[in-house]
């Protein structure tokens, strides 16, 4: 994947030093952008951002603030390179929300891999759930494979929930986001209690998450999950469809349908020592055990103990 990265300067006496010094890194593109033409850039979402401070037309300050007020670079990550050496004034630029304020005269090196690090940092990040702020499958499957080689007793959970796209479809996209950070922090605060250590708890994506605790008993964990989400769930409905304990969802026909509340579903798969030697065959007890708790009516759970 190509990381387009902005240079910012209105000389263009910076655009031949980054692409010299990347020169053996195809996967770096390095764009020239002149201050006046921020507005246009910046709708283009650049992986990176490089300000030539003694190259622009304008203040620094206030062009590092544009740049965190756009909706789309909020999160951009912003160096600073600059002949001014005085700290005040490196803490003002940081405190915009800058990662980085370099000085001049600029070590090449040293430049080179503060670019390759700060990129090598939002690889890891974008593996990371943008909405629930937990690891996704890259770390899920480390972990997993981390506690076979150990040779590690621990159990698997599997959970999802049941009837969230009729939530959707009436609630709206935007509600069903706040059912699934709901849903994470109903598991993160559970799982990573002072009963358990060593525990670890991952977004796969959507309404699915997995929760990887020590030890194979963990039938109390799963009750007292589903009991605070029950308890709690029906914050994000109306009285009426608490009410009626359903909703009504329109299908591709114009059928009216009836659907339960969201509840939430948790398989289990008990992992003892020397019972699996790869993920692929957690993965699969972990389909069928999920398929056999929302087999079930409401939020509930199912562990697999096959040895």
């Amino acid at each position: 994947m190509v990381q387009e990265i902005y240079i910012i300067d209105d000389d263009d006496s910076s655009i031949v030093i980054f692409r010299e010094l990347f020169r053996n890194d195809p996967e770096y593109k390095f764009i020239s952008v002149k201050t006046e033409q921020i507005d246009i850039a910046l709708k283009n979402i650049p992986s990176l951002i490089v300000i030539n401070e003694d190259a622009i037309d304008r203040d620094v300050i206030d062009l590092c603030r544009k740049i965190r007020k756009d909706e789309d670079n909020n999160i951009t990550p912003v160096i600073v390179v600059s002949s001014k050496r005085s700290r005040e004034h490196r803490v003002r630029i940081l405190r915009e929300s800058v990662e980085y304020f370099i000085k001049k005269p600029v070590d090449e090196q040293y430049l080179y891999y503060t670019v390759k690090n700060l990129n090598r940092l939002l690889s890891s990040n974008r593996r990371v759930s943008p909405l629930t702020g937990l690891p996704g499958n890259v770390q899920i499957h480390a972990e997993l494979k981390k506690r076979i080689v150990r040779g590690e007793a621990f159990s698997v959970l599997y959970l999802d929930l049941d009837n969230f796209k009729a939530y959707n479809d009436v609630y709206g996209f935007l509600k069903g986001d706040q059912i699934i950070e709901f849903t994470a922090d109903t598991i993160v605060s559970l799982v990573h209690s002072d009963e358990l250590e060593n525990t670890f708890v991952g977004h796969i994506g959507g309404d699915d998450f997995v929760a990887i605790v020590p030890g194979t008993n963990c039938e109390k964990l799963c009750q007292n999950i589903i009991s605070h989400f029950d308890a709690n769930v029906v914050k994000y409905f109306t009285e009426e469809d608490i009410e009626k304990g359903y909703i009504e969802v329109a299908n591709r026909k114009g059928i009216i349908e009836q659907f339960p509340l969201t509840s939430l579903s948790i398989g289990v798969v008990v992992a003892d020592v020397g019972r699996f030697h790869n993920i692929l065959e957690i993965g699969e007890i972990g389909a069928q055990v999920k398929h056999a708790a929302k087999s079930v009516m409401g939020s509930s759970y199912a562990i697999d103990k096959r040895r």
